[in-house]
């Protein structure tokens, strides 16, 4: 007897069992929802100056929270100018990384692998023109491209640093984040506005954004 593939959706359907693939694994949404807390995504992204000169800037996100590392800038990212970025940052980030997601670039080299492969975590390679594999990386450079590096003329690698010193410090410590219920990743609680207290405003990024918080 031959049984028509719409009988057997709907038997599997009543019984409440998913198609097979969702049967096997867990969709890369869900494995990052998942594992969130274990996981740093990196990548790189280039800046040219006013004088034709191309800087790489290094970064790490923790996905759970949000917070950004700024690895380093170069206008040569070799691999082990990379893979000593990596012991950088393995010296001084204070949680268990158990996944790193990183793309194919050449400058992360097998050096770069290693050094969280000693910390017992593993690497994850996204496939080739996926940026999407890579949401949570892209999406920081979505957004420091349009609040400070569209908005400003970069001259040299001293005032890059500079710049973005100050607006990883914002991100961090100051910027709200809606999935983090507006709280920025360094701040776990919303302040509470009172209307009895004044509204200080700061500077930041050399005038670009501004900060506001009440007095003290």
């Amino acid at each position: 007897m031959v049984v028509g593939a719409s009988t057997v959706w709907a038997i599997l359907k009543r019984a409440g069992i998913d198609p097979s693939p969702g049967r096997a694994a867990d969709t890369w949404r869900s494995f990052l929802a998942s594992q969130a807390a274990g996981i740093v995504a990196c990548d790189f992204f280039c800046v040219d100056t006013v004088l034709l000169r191309r800087l790489h800037v290094l970064f790490f996100v923790e996905v759970d929270t949000r917070r950004v590392h700024l690895a380093g800038i170069t206008p040569n990212p070799t691999g082990a100018w990379t893979t000593q970025a990596a012991r950088n940052l393995t010296m001084t980030l204070q949680k268990q990384v158990r996944f790193v997601i990183r793309d194919g670039a050449g400058q992360f080299a097998a050096g770069f692998d290693r050094v969280f492969a000693a910390q017992d975590a593993e690497v994850i390679r996204t496939p080739v023109r996926a940026p999407v594999a890579n949401a949570y990386a892209e999406r920081w450079v979505g957004t420091i491209r349009r609040e400070l590096l569209d908005r400003t003329l970069i001259w040299n690698r001293r005032q890059l640093h500079a710049l973005l010193q100050d607006y990883v410090d914002h991100y961090n410590r100051h910027r709200p984040h809606r999935s983090l219920h507006n709280a920025p990743p360094e701040a776990p609680e919303v302040a509470v506005f009172d209307p009895d207290r004044a509204i200080q405003k700061r500077a930041v990024c050399g005038g670009l954004i501004n900060e506001y918080r009440q007095a003290a």
